[in-house]
């Protein structure tokens, strides 16, 4: 099974993503993750994509074909593969495709994580992290037990990441919107298209990714 997970930054396609890893034996490809192996590799396609990045240049999108067909062909992605990063746009969309079917393959769903963007934000604005063992808080969601100690190491350190703030949260929803609605549109035209409240609960949203999984 070949899915793309669709939502904008926050919305949990990461917490998701890793679900189905561990329960379906999917395989998450980052575009970045298979540019970096296909550059250790020395291959062909590798080669390429570090010449490009010695340049300074963007990796093209025949390039990032390339290393996916590579990281396809591999025994771990048999049970199916969630799309990250990719595709962005139409045409990288449609190169999609056409790698797919040239390998027998096919793509069974695009499930969006939808969200209130004001909610979104005021979720990614107020979270942080335990400096030691990296467990997850929000200042309105899911504050500490006891008030400056992590409830997981008891740690009294912790971080936030700088772009957590409005201004840039806002400016990447607005690159989300306008890379994903021509991607919406191609896959809604061939009905893979199916969004999942991305608000809810986490244990909510998996429920409701696995019943569209399962054909229901």
């Amino acid at each position: 099974m070949n899915i793309i997970l669709v939502g904008p930054p926050g919305a949990g396609k990461g917490t998701q993503a890793r679900r189905l890893e561990e329960e379906r034996g999917l395989v998450q490809l980052s575009t970045g993750d298979m540019l970096r192996a296909a550059v250790a590799s020395g291959s062909e396609v590798g080669q390429r994509a570090k010449a490009a990045m010695d340049a300074g240049q963007l990796v093209s999108d025949e390039i990032v074909v390339g290393a996916i067909s590579e990281r396809l062909d591999a025994d771990d992605t048999k049970a199916g593969v969630i799309f990250d990063g990719f595709p962005r746009n139409d045409a990288q969309a449609d190169a999609l495709d056409r790698l797919l079917s040239d390998k027998d393959l096919k793509l069974d769903q695009v499930i969006v994580l939808d969200v209130d963007e004001d909610a979104l934000v005021e979720r990614i604005v107020g979270r942080f992290t335990c400096a030691h063992c990296g467990a997850g808080y929000n200042e309105k969601f899911q504050t500490p037990k006891i008030e400056g100690v992590c409830d997981e190491c008891g740690g009294t350190e912790f971080k936030r990441r700088p772009d957590d703030n409005e201004k840039t949260v806002r400016d990447r929803m607005k690159v989300y919107h306008n890379q994903t609605a021509p991607l919406l549109s191609h896959y809604g035209k061939q009905g893979l298209v199916t969004k999942v409240d991305g608000m809810a609960p986490i244990a909510e949203v998996a429920k409701e990714i696995d019943a569209i999984l399962n054909g229901q």
